[in-house]
């Protein structure tokens, strides 16, 4: 079984900066990790954990 991420990618809003996140395929939920700095590596998340964490993002509670 292939444990590594797979089908990377960036979202739509951050165009072409260098300075922001990409997020993969696990298994059982997602991998994150920077893209300035790839080779550093990467953190998974559950499903239900990621799932919780759009979930906020969309009602604005990381909003400044």
């Amino acid at each position: 079984m292939n444990t590594e991420p797979s089908g990377w990618r960036k979202s739509s809003r951050s165009a072409q900066q260098t300075s922001c996140v990409e997020v993969g395929r696990v298994a059982d939920g997602a991998a994150v990790r920077d893209t300035k700095n790839r080779a550093t590596g990467y953190f998974t998340t559950t499903g239900p954990q990621w799932a919780t964490f759009v979930g906020a993002i969309k009602t604005g509670r990381y909003d400044r």
